[in-house]
């Protein structure tokens, strides 16, 4: 019910509560600089290693007086954890995970979008057995809960008529899941980039199911403290994004040297990882609100979210596109 009800509701009210104006900008009065602005850095996201490998941002900060911190995160959980305990201001992560933290009450906004990737898929070891996501039923299945392949297993499962309680869901980190796989001690694994790259072409794991679509976008998000009383500065958190970004599309085998750098994994690995991601669409805004809401009904299915949570009103207050406006040059 709660599914057919959410589905009902029109996409233009929807469209005009998330791409409204932005009171982070139109009202707050910019406070001073801060002294140090804290970002994450991810394997998944190829531009925060670049900006973190040149320190255009450092550069550009400079003047004022504000130093910069980068902070590993190993997922769209941990960066998401970071964010609530006030660890870091940004924080890089899927879509969908940022709208079942923002619905569970992490104040964050979502301001750019670091790359369009498909990251993730259903991933069975070499010599499996298993050829679809119906066979999985009563098998054990890793995945990192709160994250991007947790997600998409669910509405996987759904998809093939099942539920998370036709699989066991092994919680592990990413890079832990991989091992659990080719140490045969789950069945499946919803995988991430690069790990499930390097798990194809170095242990030949086969992909038994992939879907583009279930695959939600990069999403750089800030704290709403920070956006609030900073809003210039998350502009150009953004404008270095951008030549970020502008360099990986100019640049892609020294991008792929740097992701393999980076993450220890061979060229080869950070090449597919590359390929299969899109840098060329970075100003948030109506395409990603209907994005998450069609995929939101998978958090009110599994409890993901309270019973009732207005998932289209938590949408809007998590999309805003303004602070990329005159900034993104594409």
């Amino acid at each position: 019910m709660e599914r057919r009800h959410f589905l009902r509701l029109g996409s233009t009210a929807l469209g005009l509560a998330a791409l409204g104006s932005t009171p982070a900008i139109s009202l707050a009065a910019n406070a001073a600089p801060p002294r140090t602005i804290r970002l994450d850095y991810a394997y998944y996201s190829p531009p925060s290693l670049v900006l973190r490998k040149f320190g255009w941002l450092e550069e550009d900060l400079k003047a004022q007086g504000t130093e910069v911190k980068w902070v590993l995160s190993q997922g769209s959980n941990r960066a998401l954890e970071y964010l609530n305990s006030d660890s870091i201001d940004f924080g890089s992560t899927a879509g969908l995970a940022a709208l079942l933290a923002r619905a569970n009450g992490n104040p964050i906004k979502a301001v750019y979008v670091y790359s369009r990737p498909e990251w993730t898929a259903l991933a069975v070891a070499r010599d499996s057995q298993i050829k679809s996501v119906r066979e999985l039923k009563g098998k054990k299945v890793a995945a990192t809960k709160g994250t991007d392949p947790y997600l998409f297993l669910l509405r996987a499962l759904h998809e093939n008529g099942l539920s998370k309680n036709d699989v066991e869901i092994v919680h592990l980190q990413h890079a832990d899941g991989r091992a659990a796989l080719e140490q045969r001690r789950v069945d499946a694994w919803a995988g991430l980039d690069p790990h499930l790259a390097a798990s194809e072409l170095e242990a030949g794991s086969r992909l038994i199911y992939r879907n583009v679509n279930f695959n939600t976008y990069g999403f750089l998000n800030v704290s709403d403290t920070f956006a609030v009383r900073h809003p210039d500065q998350v502009k150009r958190v953004i404008a270095a994004y951008e030549r970020a970004r502008a360099w990986i599309i100019a640049h892609p085998e020294d991008t792929v040297a740097l992701l393999s750098e980076e993450s220890k994994l061979s060229p080869q690995v950070a090449r597919l990882q590359l390929k299969r991601n899109d840098f060329s669409h970075p100003q948030i805004g109506r395409e990603h609100v209907e994005a998450l809401r069609a995929a939101a009904p998978i958090l009110l299915e599994e409890d993901l979210v309270k019973s009732g949570t207005d998932l289209p009103r938590t949408i809007g207050a998590l999309i805003d596109p303004a602070f990329g406006q005159g900034v993104i040059r594409a």
